[in-house]
This record gives structure tokens, C-alpha cells and sequence, in this order.
């Protein structure tokens, strides 16, 4: 037809010319551009060449074309892009008739305007095609690298907008096309490197062009991309690490394009290999084609199975990667036949999957090559090890415990890191070995680890094998490795991180490459208080190592005193200690007190040194280890002798003296061991009272002669001041007065302390020094309070003497600040050293010391504290006398001290509250609210909570106060009660918390009940909502503190292996040491003691409240739920109280418990409701008859219920054990036993037919005459019961109920201990591990004495070694696991992806408007309308469907359906990739009419008169599918306007289904005939490697037709 028109213009136009001019002229519509399209293509084959017509098109081209493309004019986008075409299309026709040369010089031009790149694009898409290889040579060069580069810069922000992108990705294909030299161009422009992070654009680019760039094996082909190294690594980065699902498709095809030409005839080709030795990126090979092809089909198999995300789906392809590897290494010399790269894509996206279960199974399935296969070394590998795997290392949540694995047992994927770094770093060549190491330490530093994470990866590396790989700079990078640990909270995590580093560095670290000193300087960077202690397994490793190794050290930087340097531990640590206590070569007037690392690395030293010695020589030797502690320590005892009375000794001198003196005392103990045992530890103690007299004269002389008058000599007097408490612990037993010499410093000490606060007070002017003074002697007050209050034996002058120093004391002002001296008075700055503190800590200091003494003296005279200041008596002590001015004081200090400073406030309320908790009362109160918010604020400060918290829960919470409280009922007794439950709450937050309350009310509690004090323990009953909550108290924790508890575990688990579970103390934090309390507490209770009966029957009645009100919140719970758990610690302690309870108290509550039994209860609360019953029967048969009226109710109640009270009836031996006339009850429970093997419930029958068994067992063993009649009943019963269930589900449950421990193993009297109580039965019970409580931790907790029958502990019955899997139903045969173990699966779900479509359609020229079209997917001719449709999930679902099978476009009365939930939540992103047009219910008829004009069938789902049966219709191409509304159909109007109306055949009697139901078979039914009707071009070459789709049945279709 447009042949026909263009054939009648041209006739009626003389001049071709003037036709020409007239086309272009006037408005550019889409029908002038057209006929002048129409009218060039018929003037090209002959106005080629020179003439007039030429020129005409030149001037056509320039004047009118290009600025068409630049601006097509106004109208709809469809208009605009019709214009386009054409105009291309013309200028095509142009550059035929004109050249090609100039107006692809014009459109380069126009491209690098800027503005015109549009125009420019869309001009050299036209032209370029038309240019001469060789005489355009240049000029193609240059356009095809413009055309690159515009296509790589598509999304960026600011260079151009996307169309311009998408120009130039048609223009690309276009060029490629021309073949020969355009193509080579192409190839140029695309072989130099793309900028970082443009993966995208550059795989859609290769796309574009795979045709052409990976063309059939031909002798004169052009570029072959499978023989770049560039274009590999391209593909490779799309499927490992692109983070778009488009990205990763684009490099599927590429690599499926690559396959399939390489499967042809001719097709063999090797990329360049980019390291001399190993195999290329990419191969090919005719001989070896089978092979190729089964290792591709697998590899592109299991890359579309990891975009499901779904670990049900991927699983069980993962054995599939295994015969990846098989294929992957030759089996004769053990080397790479592919590139190990392309394993590695694999892990990559295993690992950076969105799904954290498949990252842990990716980790877990790399991890686990090394057990299963011998995998060759490349440095693929050790790259992926040190970069993408580390990353994935880095995922707390990864280490969590597998289902069914024992608390504290280890994470599996732990273990496999440590077995697998083992062996790999055992199988790298040696002189690969350390580098790879080096930077595995460097990584661990790169970035902030979460203690978990960094923690196994401390352990992996203890546990490589020992080779010599690091040196200098190992040793620094596991120094910083350390570093990094030190930023989690978790201590005992730091802490066994550090001692596995530390390992790590005696295992791999190459002596010949390091000195001592760079080791010691490694030490330091350890913390003694939680890692390197003496006399831990860990140190004496390290001694070990030091002795084996010590001849091969590098030579240390510190010379001998001959100059030469000394390779011997004994050698370095003598000059060490000599260089140390050198005099400083300059000390000036403001010189602050040294730092103290010198003296932590110097002692270490030290002592490392004797503990090394003594490894070196026998017991009768041991002689020798003392004298080289005299040697090393020999200019140290110089020092400390001398600075007593030599007045020229530098002070700074001396202050590294003391300080090393310190370090040596405070690190040489072992803890657990005895002080005298300890050989070194004796020796020092000896050497340093040697020094104590000329060391305590020197400290006196500093802290009394005015010498320290600076803000910084504070720190100075820390120093003296911890130097002379070392020294008093020295001799505990002190062996008479006097002997040590800080007795006698003690005295001069506080009496010249008291004459400088004096001469303070006298009203002189203060100075910086008189000031600094003052506070310099508060402290040596204080310290000498504190060290009498610890070592009485030290107190001068009777205990009763008020002397002058109790007076002065008690009379200071409390709270007094001290004035801070104004710079003109002290002659310059504030300004102190970097290790000073400001002057409001320094006036802190001074409070808190005041504070101190105080304490000491209200602990001294307490009996003097009156309960009312109404005494008359003469006040001595102010302080003392008058206690509620100094409780106000205290309430006045709380604010003003810091939060570290505060303890010693909350010592002096521990005393003055119950003195004055009767007369003011108010007052009180509010020393409970003050110090409650000074506690909260604390929260997050780990370092001072603990001990301020213990202070608070003293004062609060004393016995005293208690009691006081509990008798008048006032307000203070209830603002205790409030602060009990705000701890509680608060424990929530901060684990630890409730521990430290309930222990400490229940030990006090037990210790004044133990002191016969009358009366004591009456306050525990006003109080026994603590022990209740403290009962079933116990947090669900999140998964991340569940993690970290489980780690912690753990650690503890590995015991003294560990040294950070020797130094670290156990704090009993964990929530379950609060149970183990309260549950010791009950233990420890005497029933014939009325306070404790009274006690356990108010908690009972209590905590059968809390049940029955849990209960209430939620009739239906999950297992292990919160709700659950509360539950079954309520009966378990029930259980613990129930032998304690009388038949008086239990007429009142059995109702309650009979009630329990008719509830909805989880399992393990049923076996300890049972088990409560069965004790309670058991000891009082009197309760009897109230237990068959149980079994009374109506069925409907008893429905599910009964089953508990039958489960009581098995045990009915027991029960009956203490009635002399056992045969009404034997009687009796024959008679419910058989009523209810007749109900309709299956259970029911079961367990009541197990009664029955175990009931005529007992009455057969005691021959009970009168149950004779009921034999041939039972019997038949019996009988029936082994024969009606013997096969089927029905006898496996008749089989595994029998076999249940409750009616088997279990021994309601016998099993009766803690053990069985909480760990055995929630094991058994399916309970979460965080709930079993092993009985080893009752005997660890200390904090409660155990009682005198603690034997009861432990379970000695063979219920203790049951196992779970001995009972339980499991859901899934036997065979499952098997399955689940199997190598490789026969079948694996598999999504139909087909690849072809995955390609763009080069010669598509038509735009979607919607990003479908950019993907190139080639669509079907089906137009699906759903303007009738109102759900949103029926939209969604349909829009999916439309996408999933092509449809060309989804119809909808309103795009904004697009942004609902439930339409989003159906449509998964579908409607992305879709196009959706928008025609609403009313534009329906015309829209149907227009497509009927197009030449469209329309075709209506619905059931009419005259419908066409689905299974013998026969849908044209070009369909349009009408569905109608949810509930009236398709409308009768519409159906007017339809070619046919198809329904779909039934055999049911619902008369129609879904219409999402419906219109997915009417569009598969398309689907289907349009791939049956469709050739599939090159089938036989793909077929073969893509047989592997045909795996699963349903996807046959697919396979056959479109592979």
C-alpha cells in the first residue's frame, strides 16, 4: 500500500524536488513525516550518486530532519514517537541518497551540543549503518565510542536523561549490524575499561549486542567475546555481585548466548588465561562437549534457582555445587579444568542473599568443601576467603545454635569455621601462607565486628596449625585485631577472644622475625584483668613457649650494660628493669605522674621471666627462680630504700618505682590459690615489706609536707595512697601491732591530715595549693578509715574512745565545695596535664571522701545513733547524735556527687534508715525515691552500676527495714513494694538486675533466721510477691541475646582451657539464677516452723492465682510462648511445695488444682499438674472421691481435658500405695477406665484404653476376686485394642503412646528431685533449651546454702537418660532424613525462565512507556481487559499472571489500584515489568471497538447461550481476553460488542469460579496453542543444554516447545 502511494506522487510531481520541498513543509505531522519516509525509500535505488537530487536530500536532511529529531513538536508521547520513526527512517533514506559521511558529522556536532544529544543520538542511529568501512574508517571509530560512552552514562544523575541512554543502545546494535569494520569499532569502544559501579549499563549494552558479538562459528566472523577476558569478567560480576535482578538475567543470557554458540559445529575457542599458569575464564572444546555441557547445565540451574530466595527451593540443589567442583578438577593431576571464579559467583550470591538462613547455608556449604573433597589452591580462592566470605563471617545471627542442638554446645558453624581455615591454610604452599594470613588479620581490622562474629574467628586461627607465617607486621595487625575486641560490652566474649589471639600468635608467629620486645609490646595490648593472668593454663603456655623459643629471637632494641644486644629472656627483662628505674635525664616543676603502661609491660615481664626460670629448673632448683627475682628486682629495691631518706632522689623516679611495685603485687597472684604455696608471691611479699619502712616514710613526707600542690599531683596521691593499701593487705594476720610499718604511718598520717583541715577551715585566703592541699588529706582521712574499717587490728585506742579525731570528723560541714582559687591568686592557669581532672571532679573527690568517713564513723557508733533527735543528752558527735540532719544531708549529696562517687552515701543510708524509719518516715521516702533515681541514671554505666545497686538493695531492702515497714503498713511500706516491682521491670532491660534483690532478701532472710532472732523472718511473708515473681520470672529473649547467651554458655563450657573463666568471676547474671534462688530459698523452708508454713501456703495461694490469671489473658497459647513459660515455672514451683502442704490447708486448694486439669494446657504443664495430683493422692487418699467426680462432667467439657486425668489414672499403684483397702478404688477405676473407651474422641480411646491396661495390671497382680466378673470385658477390650489398631496410623499411635515415658519410665515418687523437676522434664516436654535448668547450677549458686537433704538434687532413674526422639511423634517417616542426606536429588523445583526472552529484541521499534519494554521482552499478541474487576487481589494476581506468560498489555479501570497493599502484596513487582493501560468501565465500549478496528478478536469470558467450550477453542493471535465483574459478569451491553463469549468446562456444582481463577486458564490456554503454533528456530543445538529442565514433570511443556 505505501509502495501504491509513493508511486502516485512521484508520478504526479514532475520534480522529485519539489515533491520533497513539499512534504517538508508546513506542520510536521505524523502522516507528512510518513509519505515523506515512504516517497526517500523509493527515490534511493536511483538518485545515489552526484546531481541535484543528492543535494536535495543534504538540504533535507540538515534543514528539516534534524530538527524534527531535536523537537518533534507537541502531542501524546505515541504521536511523538511515531514522528521519531519516521524522521529516522527519512534520514536513513538521506544518507543514501546524499552520503553518510557529512551528516554523521553534523550528528557528532549535534552530540556534543549537549543540548541536541537527543537529536544527535537518533541522527547517528539513522546514518551510521550507511557509512563505508574503509573510507570511513576514523569516522566510525569515533561514533561508536560516542555511542559507548553515551550508553554507559544511562541513569547517572546529570549526564542526560534515559532516553538519550536508550538512543544510543539502538544506535550500538544498529552499528554492529554494518559487520566488518563498524562492528570492529564497536568491539574497541567496549574493550576499554567501564568506571567503577556501571555494571548495569555495561551488561545491557552487551545484551544488546550479543548477537553480534558472539556470532555462529563462520571462517570470516568478526570479534568472538568468548575470547575476551573482559567480557568473562563482565558476565561474572552480573551473576556474583550485581544488585539488581535485570543485571543478573542480562548475564545468564550472555552466558547462555556464549553456550549455545559454542555447542555448534566449529565452536571451539579458549579465552586468554589473565594468570600464566591455571585454566582460562572460559573454554570450549567438541571432544569434550558431554562434559561442557553438564557442567553448565548444572551451573546456569543452580544460579536461576538462587533468584528464588526461597531456601525450600534452593536447598535441595545445593548437592548439584558439589558436582560442580567434581567436574571443576581434573581427577588425574588435581588441578583446575574451569575457572575457580565461577564457583565463587555462586557463594556470592548465596551469600549476599536478603535471606539469612540460605547465607548460612552458603557459608555452611563452603565451609565444608575442604572435609568432603581435595580442592586445589588458586588465588581465587584466597581472595573470595579473605573478601566476600569474611564479610559473611561478619553476620551475628549466622552462629545461632541448629533445632535440637544443647545449650552451651557450640555453633555449628563455629566448628566448621575452625576445621576448614585449619586445613586451609595447611594446604597453601608456604610461601603463600603468611601472606594470606597477614591480610586475614588486616580484614578482621577493616571494619567494627560484633563480638560473636569475631570471637569463632579468633578461635579458627588458635586453632591453624603451628607454621612459622608472621612477623613484625603480623604481630602488630593481631595487636589491632585485639583493639577491636574491646568495643563489645560482653566481657567474657573479649576476654576468650583475647586468649584465642594470644594463641594465634604462639602458633603462627615466626620467633627468628620478631624480638622480645616486639612481643612484650604485643602482651600489652592484652587485659591482665581478663586475659593474660598469672597462673592460668594460658600463661603457662606462654612460659612454655617463651622457654622453647627464647635462643631464636630476632635481637631486642635494648641493649646490656656492655652495650651488646641479648637475645635471653633473662637478659632483657634485667635491662628492661634496669632502663626503667633509670634516672630521668630532666624533671620538671609540672611534671604529672608517669604513665603507666612502662610499668604494666615492665612486671609482666617480670614475673613471665621467674615463672620461666622455674619451668627451666628441677624442684631442687627452684633456688635458682628466687635468685633471678632478687636480680631482676635488684635496682628496684635501690630505688625504694633510697627514697625515704635520700632528699635528692627525683620524685619522678620514684613515682615509676612505686608504680612498678604496684604492678608487680597486683599481678603476681594466682587466683584459687593459697598465698603460701606461692614461692614468687612470698619472695615479693618479703621484698617489698623490706622496703615498707623507707617507702611509707616517703609517702608521708608527700601526702603531709605540702609537696603536692597542683591539680595533678592529684594523681600522685592516687598513687601512694594504692601503694599503702597493698602494703596493710601484705600481712592480714598482722602478726602483733607495730610489726607492719604502715601501723606506725597511720597516725602521724591522720593527725597531720586533721591539722591541714583545720588550718583550712582558719579563714585564710584560698590558694590553689592550700586547696589542693585540703583535698590531698580528706583522702588520707579516708584511706585511713577505710583500712581500719577493713583491718581492725589496726585501730589506735579503744573501740568506744570518742577521741578528737571521731569529733572533728562528725563535726565537718557535709556537702562543703571548695572554693576554686582565681588565676591571679595562684599565679597562672587551671590548667593541668592531660592526666588531670577538672576542679569540679576535684571537689567531688573532697565530698566523697567526707562521705567515707562518715560511714566509718555511723558503722562505728551505731549503737549511739538515737531514733529521734529529741535526746537531750550532750552532742559529741553532731554527725552521730543528730541523724536526720545528717539523712538530709545525704539526700543533698545524692545529686550533687557523680555517679561513680555515690556508694558511700548509700552506706551511711543503710544505717540511718532503720534507725529513723518510725519517726520520719517522709523523710525516708524520699531517700528511697532519691536514691532509686540516682540508680536509673546509672543504668547504662557498667562500671559503677553493680556496686551502687548492691548499696541500694542494702539500705532498701534490709531486713530491718523490712520489718519496720511490714508492721506499721505506711507509706514506706508500699513505696518498697513499688521500687521491688520497678527493679523487676527493670530487669527486663538489664540482665542481672533481679538477681541482685532476690539473693540478697533471701540470704538475709536465711542468715537471721539462722540467728534465732525472734520474729526475723515474719517480714518474708508481707513480702512474698518477691519470691513469687522471682518463681516464674524470666524474659523471652531476642535472637540476638539469645545468641549471645548461648556463646557465653558456650565459653564457660571450655572451663580452664579458657583463661577468661578463671579471671573473669562468675556474676550469676543470667535470668535463670533467679529461679535457682527462689527455688533454694523454698527448699531450705521447715514446714514445722509456723512462719515458714504460714510463708509457703500464702505463696501457694498466690501462685495459683498467678496460673488461673495467666490463663485468663489467653484460653489458646503457642508452645513457648511467654504465656507458656509463666505457666510451667508456676507449677514447677507448686510442685517444689507441694510435699510441705497439710491436708488442712490442701481442702481449701484442691478444687483449684482438679481445675488446673480441665484448662487447655501445654504438655509439660500437664505432666506437672498430673504429677502434683498423683503426690497429693498418693499422701492423702482422703481427696479420692473429689477426683472421680472429674471424670462426671458432660463429654463436651471432658473433650480434650479427660486425657490429663486419665494419664493420673495409669499411676493408680501409686495412688493406692497407702490405702489398707485398695478394691472400691480398683473398682472404681475399671468403671472409668472402660466408660471412656467408648468415646467418640480417638485420643480419648487411647488413653483411656492405657488406663485400662495399667488399672487390670494392678488388679491382676493384687488378685482382686471381686474384678474377676469384670475379666472377659477388660480382656476383649484389650484384645480388640492390639487387634483393630495393629496396622496403620491408628496402631503406630496405640504403639507410641505405650511406649510413652509418662506411662514407662516415668516414677511419680522416684523421680521426685530438682533435676527431673527442671531439667529432665522440660527436655522431654519439648520446652525451649533456655528453660531447662541443669541441676548443676543449683549446686553452683552459692549465694543460698544448699539444705541438709541436697541429695535430692539429683535424679538416679533411668528417666534422666531418655532422649526426646525415644517418644515423641515424629511428622515425617524414617525415610525423610535419609532424603534430606542424600547426595543429590533425582528432581528439584525449578521456576521456567526462558532465556531467550531474557535478550532485548533488536529490531523492536516500537517504545513502551513502562521499564517492560527496556528489558527487550518479546510479548505475545494478548491484550487481557480488567476494567471490571473491583478487588485489588484479583488485579494483583492477575497482573502476575499477564506478566508471567507475556501478555502484551494488563487493561485496568484505574492505575491508582497499582499502590494498594493487597494489590502489591499479589502482583510481586509484576507490575513493573507489565504494560498497564488505563480504559475505566464507561470508555469500555469505544476502547473495544478500536481494537476490533486494529483487526483484535474480542473475546469474553463468560457463560451465555452461545459460549465456545475452552477445550475446542481455538485463539487467534491477535486476542483481546474481556473478564467481567467479581459478581455480575460482563455486562449485557459488552457482550454485544463480543466475537465470542469461551467458558470453561466443569464437573462440579459451584456454578463458576474465581475471575483471577478464570482468566489465568484463558491465558495459558493462549499461551499454549500460541507455543504449539510457533517454530522454534535452532532447537536441536539448545536442546541438549537444556534437557535438564524436563526434570520436573509440570515444566515438559515449556521445555519441548521453547527451548
Amino acid at each position: 500500500m505505501e509502495g501504491v502511494l509513493a508511486e502516485a506522487l512521484l508520478a504526479q510531481a514532475r520534480d522529485p524536488r519539489a515533491l520533497l520541498a513539499a512534504l517538508s513543509g508546513g506542520e510536521a505531522s505524523a502522516e507528512r513525516v510518513e509519505a515523506l519516509r515512504v516517497v526517500l525509500q523509493r527515490l534511493e535505488p536511483a538518485g545515489a550518486g552526484a546531481g541535484a537530487l543528492p543535494a536535495a536530500a543534504r538540504e533535507l536532511a540538515a534543514g528539516y530532519l534534524l530538527p524534527l529529531l531535536r523537537d518533534p513538536g507537541p502531542g501524546p508521547p505515541a504521536r511523538r514517537g511515531r514522528v521519531l520513526r519516521a524522521a529516522g527512517a527519512a534520514l536513513r533514506s538521506c544518507a543514501r541518497l546524499a552520503g553518510a559521511r557529512a551528516l554523521a558529522e553534523d550528528a557528532l556536532r549535534e552530540l556534543a551540543a549537549g543540548g541536541g544529544a537527543r537529536a544527535g543520538l537518533q541522527a547517528l542511529a539513522a546514518v551510521a549503518p550507511c557509512l563505508r568501512p574503509r573510507e570511513d574508517a576514523a569516522l566510525l571509530e569515533r561514533v561508536a565510542r560516542a555511542a559507548v560512552a553515551r550508553a554507559r552514562a544511562a541513569g547517572r544523575p546529570g549526564d542526560g536523561d534515559d532516553a538519550e541512554a536508550e538512543a544510543a543502545r539502538r544506535l550500538l546494535p544498529a552499528l554492529a549490524r554494518g559487520g566488518g569494520a563498524a562492528l570492529g569499532a564497536v568491539w574497541d569502544a567496549l574493550a576499554e575499561p567501564a568506571e567503577p559501579g556501571r555494571l548495569g549499563p555495561e551488561l545491557q549494552l552487551l545484551s544488546a549486542l550479543a548477537e553480534q558479538l558472539l556470532p555462529a562459528p563462520a571462517p570470516e566472523a568478526g570479534p568472538d567475546a568468548r575470547r575476551s577476558a573482559r567480557f568473562w569478567e563482565a558476565v561474572q560480576a552480573g551473576l556474583g555481585h550485581a544488585p539488581d535482578a535485570l543485571a543478573r538475567k542480562r548475564a545468564r543470557y550472555l552466558l547462555r548466548r556464549a553456550l549455545e554458540v559454542s555447542a555448534q559445529p566449529g565452536g571451539d575457542c579458549s579465552c586468554d588465561p589473565r594468570q600464566e599458569t591455571g585454566p582460562s575464564l572460559f573454554w570450549w572444546s567438541e571432544k569434550k562437549k558431554d562434559e561442557l555441557l553438564k557442567f553448565w547445565e548444572n551451573y546456569i540451574l543452580i544460579m536461576e534457582t538462587l533468584e528464588g530466595n526461597q531456601i525450600h527451593v534452593i536447598k535441595p540443589v545445593l548437592p548439584k555445587l558439589n558436582n560442580l567442583f567434581d567436574c571443576a578438577v581434573s581427577e588425574e593431576n588435581g588441578s583446575w579444568l574451569f575457572h575457580p571464579s565461577w564457583l565463587t559467583c555462586i557463594y556470592k550470591r548465596l551469600f549476599e542473599s536478603e535471606n539469612k538462613v540460605l547465607t548460612k547455608e552458603g557459608v555452611a556449604h563452603f565451609l565444608e568443601l575442604y572435609e568432603t573433597r581435595p580442592v586445589p589452591p588458586s588465588p581465587e580462592f584466597s581472595e573470595f576467603v579473605i573478601g566476600p566470605l569474611m564479610d559473611a563471617l561478619s553476620e551475628s545471627s549466622l552462629y545461632s545454635r541448629s533445632p535440637g542442638q544443647l545449650v552451651g554446645s557450640g555453633p555449628p558453624l563455629g566448628l566448621k569455621l575452625q576445621k576448614f581455615l585449619g586445613t586451609y591454610v595447611s594446604l597453601l604452599p608456604e610461601e603463600t601462607q603468611s601472606g594470606f594470613l597477614l591480610q586475614f588479620l588486616q580484614r578482621m581490622t577493616s571494619r567494627h565486628w560484633c563480638a560473636v562474629p569475631i570471637l569463632f574467628l579468633s578461635k579458627a586461627l588458635a586453632n591453624v596449625p603451628r607454621c612459622k607465617a608472621l612477623g613484625v607486621d603480623g604481630l602488630l595487625a593481631l595487636r589491632d585485631v585485639i583493639r577491636s575486641t574491646m568495643i563489645t560490652h560482653q566481657v567474657l566474649l573479649r576476654g576468650a577472644a583475647q586468649c584465642f589471639l594470644l594463641q594465634t600468635a604462639m602458633h603462627l608467629v615466626d620467633v627468628e622475625k620478631v624480638s622480645l620486645s616486639d612481643v612484650s609490646t604485643f602482651l600489652m595490648s592484652l587485659r591482665q584483668e581478663e586475659s593474660l593472668a598469672r597462673g592460668t593454663v594460658l600463661w603457662k603456655e606462654l612460659c612454655d613457649w617463651l622457654r622453647v623459643n627464647e635462643r631464636y629471637f630476632k635481637p631486642s632494641s635494648i641493649s646490656g650494660s656492655d652495650g651488646l644486644q641479648e637475645t635471653s629472656l633473662n637478659a632483657y627483662v634485667k635491662n628492661l628493669v634496669q632502663e626503667y628505674v633509670k634516672p630521668p635525664g630532666w624533671e620538671g616543676e609540672s611534671c604529672g605522674l608517669p604513665d603507666w603502661s612502662a610499668a604494666r609491660l615492665t612486671a609482666t615481664m617480670v614475673l613471665m621471666a621467674v615463672d620461666v626460670e622455674a619451668l627451666k629448673t628441677r624442684d631442687s632448683e627452684k633456688q635458682r627462680a628466687q635468685n633471678v627475682l632478687r636480680i631482676f628486682l635488684a635496682p628496684l629495691l635501690d630505688v625504694l630504700m633510697k627514697c625515704g631518706t635520700n632528699a635528692y632522689m627525683p620524685v619522678l623516679r620514684t613515682d615509676r618505682g612505686l608504680q612498678l611495685l604496684l604492678k608487680l603485687l597486683q599481678g603476681c597472684g594466682v587466683r584459687g590459690a593459697a598465698p603460701r604455696d606461692d614461692e614468687v608471691l612470698v619472695l615479693l611479699q618479703s621484698f617489698a615489706m623490706s622496703a615498707a619502712e623507707s617507702v611509707t616514710g616517703f609517702i608521708l613526707r608527700r601526702l603531709t609536707m605540702s609537696e603536692l600542690h597542683r591539680v595533678s599531683d592529684l594523681d600522685h596521691c592516687r598513687l601512694y595512697l594504692m601503694v599503702l593499701t597493698e602494703l596493710v593487705h601484705l600481712h592480714p594476720e598482722a602478726e602483733r601491732k607495730g610489726a607492719n610499718p604502715v601501723c606506725r604511718v597511720i597516725t602521724p598520717l591522720i593527725n597531720a591530715s586533721l591539722q591541714h583541715l583545720q588550718e583550712a577551715d582558719s579563714g585564710q585566703e584560698p590558694t590553689l595549693g592550700r586547696q589542693i592541699q585540703k583535698v590531698v588529706s580528706m583522702a588520707a582521712v579516708a584511706w585511713a578509715c577505710e583500712a581500719v574499717d577493713l583491718q581492725p587490728d589496726l585501730q589506735l585506742g579503744a573501740q568506744d574512745d570518742t577521741g578528737p579525731t571521731d569529733r572533728f570528723l562528725s563535726a565537718l560541714p557535709l556537702n562543703q565545695t571548695l572554693q576554686k582559687p582565681c588565676a591571679e591568686q595562684q599565679g597562672g592557669s587551671l590548667e593541668a596535664p592531660s592526666s588531670s581532672q577538672g576542679w569540679g571532679r576535684v571537689v567531688s573527690q573532697y565530698v566523697h571522701d567526707q562521705w567515707v568517713c562518715l560511714s566509718f564513723l555511723l558503722k562505728k557508733y551505731q549503737a549511739l545513733i538515737p531514733a529521734w533527735e529529741g535526746d537531750s543528752r550532750k552532742v559529741l558527735l553532731p554527725a552521730v547524735q543528730l541523724p536526720v540532719q545528717t539523712l538530709r544531708s545525704a539526700l543533698a549529696a545524692l545529686p550533687l556527687l557523680p555517679s561513680d562517687q555515690v556508694l558511700p552515701v548509700f552506706r551511711c543510708l543503710r544505717i540511718l534508715v532503720p534507725k529513723l524509719l518510725t519517726s520520719a518516715e517522709s523523710l525516708c521516702i524520699e531517700s528511697f525515691d532519691m536514691a532509686w533515681k540516682t540508680i536509673s541514671s546509672l543504668s547504662n554505666t557498667q562500671l559503677t552500676f553493680w556496686p551502687n545497686l548492691k548499696a541500694f538493695v542494702q539500705f532498701v531492702f534490709d531486713n530491718e527495714v523490712l520489718t519496720t515497714a511490714a508492721k506499721v503498713k505506711g507509706q514506706a511500706y508500699f513505696k518498697i513494694k513499688e521500687i521491688m516491682y520497678k527493679v523487676i521491670e527493670m530487669s527486663a532491660i538489664k540482665t542481672g538486675v533481679f538477681n541482685t534483690l532476690i539473693s540478697y532478701c533471701c540470704r538475709s532472710w536465711v542468715e537471721s533466721e539462722s540467728s534465732e532472732s525472734q520474729g526475723s523472718f515474719s517480714s518474708a511473708q508481707d513480702y512474698s510477691e518477691l519470691v513469687l515473681e522471682a518463681c516464674v520470672f524470666g524474659t523471652v529473649f531476642r535472637r540476638d541475646q539469645r545468641l549471645t547467651q548461648d556463646v557465653q554458655t558456650f565459653i564457660e563450657n571450655l572451663g580452664q582451657d579458657c583463661a577468661a573463666n578463671v579471671i573473669l568471676e562468675s556474676t550469676k547474671r543470667e535470668d535463670y539464677y533467679v529461679r535457682i534462688c527462689a527455688i533454694k530459698f523454698l527448699c531450705l523452708l521447715d514446714c514445722s516452723n509456723v512462719s515458714h508454713k504460714l510463708f509457703m501456703e500464702d505463696l501457694v495461694v498466690k501462685l495459683l492465682e498467678k496460673d488461673e490469671l495467666v490463663s485468663q489473658a489467653k484460653t489458646r497459647y503457642r508452645e513457648n510462648s511467654e504465656q507458656h513459660r509463666v505457666k510451667n515455672r508456676v507449677w514447677q514451683a507448686l510442685l517444689v511445695l507441694a510435699p510441705s502442704l497439710d491436708q488442712n490447708f490442701l481442702n481449701g486448694i484442691i478444687d483449684k488444682i482438679f481445675q488446673a486439669g480441665f484448662t487447655n494446657n501445654q504438655a509439660s504443664i500437664k505432666y506437672l499438674i498430673e504429677w502434683i495430683i498423683i503426690l497429693i493422692l498418693h499422701k492423702f487418699p482422703q481427696f479420692l472421691p473429689k477426683f472421680w467426680d472429674c471424670f462426671s462432667y458432660g463429654e463436651e467439657k471432658l473433650k480434650t481435658s479427660i486425657c490429663t486425668f486419665l494419664s493420673i489414672l495409669t499411676h493408680l499403684d501409686i495412688i493406692t500405695q497407702n490405702i489398707p483397702e485398695k478394691r472400691p478404688a480398683l473398682r472404681q477405676a475399671l468403671q472409668v477406665a472402660l466408660r471412656w473407651c467408648l468415646s467418640h474422641n480417638f485420643s480419648t480411646r487411647l488413653y483411656a484404653l492405657v488406663a485400662l491396661k495399667k488399672v487390670w495390671k494392678v488388679c491382676t497382680a493384687l488378685r482382686v476376686e471381686e474384678c474377676d466378673a469384670w475379666a472377659a470385658v477388660v480382656e476383649c477390650s484389650l484384645g480388640q485394642a492390639e487387634g483393630v489398631h495393629g496396622a496403620g496410623n491408628a496402631g503406630k499411635n496405640w504403639l507410641r503412646i505405650q511406649e510413652h515415658f509418662f506411662f514407662t519410665t516415668f516414677r511419680p515418687l522416684e523421680d521426685y528431685c530438682l533435676e527431673t523437676i527442671f531439667f529432665v522434664l522440660p527436655r522431654l516436654s519439648g520446652l525451649a533449651e533456655e528453660e531447662w535448668v541443669a541441676v548443676g547450677k543449683f549446686a553452683s549458686f552459692t549465694d543460698i546454702p544448699s539444705d541438709a537433704t541436697s541429695q535430692w538434687y539429683l535424679s538416679g532413674t533411668p528417666l534422666s537418660t531418655l532422649h526426646p526422639g525415644a517418644w515423641t511423634q515424629r511428622d515425617a517417616g524414617p525415610d525423610s532424613a535419609e532424603a534430606d542426606s542424600g547426595s543429590e536429588w533425582a528432581d528439584v523445583q525449578r521456576k521456567i525462565i526462558p532465556w531467550r526472552l531474557e535478550a532485548p529484541d533488536p529490531d523492536l521499534e516500537v517504545l513502551f512507556q513502562d521499564r517492560a519494554a527496556k528489558l527487550g521482552k518479546s510479548v505475545s499478541r494478548l491484550i487481557v481487559v480488567a476494567s471490571l474487576i473491583d478487588k485489588p487481589t484479583n488485579l494483583g494476581g492477575l497482573c502476575r499472571t499477564c506478566e508471567v506468560f507475556g501478555a502484551s498489555a494488563l487493561v485496568v479501570g484505574s492505575l491508582r489500584c497499582v499502590g494498594d497493599r493487597q494489590f502489591q502484596h499479589l502482583s510481586v513487582s509484576a507490575e513493573q515489568w507489565l504494560p498497564l493501560v488505563e480504559v475505566k468501565p464507561p470508555q469500555l465500549m469505544d476502547y473495544l471497538q478500536q481494537k476490533k478496528a486494529e483487526g483484535y478478536t474480542v473475546i469474553g469470558a463468560e457463560q451465555t447461550a452461545r459460549s465456545a467450550d475452552l477445550a475446542q477453542f481455538r485463539f487467534p493471535e491477535k486476542s483481546l481476553l474481556l473478564l467481567g465483574n467479581e459478581r455480575e459478569g460482563i455486562p449485557a451491553h459488552l457482550i454485544q460488542q463480543l466475537d465470542v463469549c469461551v467458558e470453561i468446562p466443569q464437573q462440579g456444582v459451584t456454578r463458576s469460579l474465581n475471575v483471577h481463577v478464570s482468566g489465568a486458564l484463558l491465558v495459558w490456554e493462549y499461551t499454549r496453542q500460541q507455543l504449539l503454533g510457533r517454530p522454534s528456530p535452532r532447537r536441536e543445538v539448545w536442546a541438549s543444554l537444556s534437557h535438564g529442565a524436563t526434570e520436573t514433570g509440570h515444566h515438559a511443556v515449556y521445555t519441548n516447545e521453547t527451548a
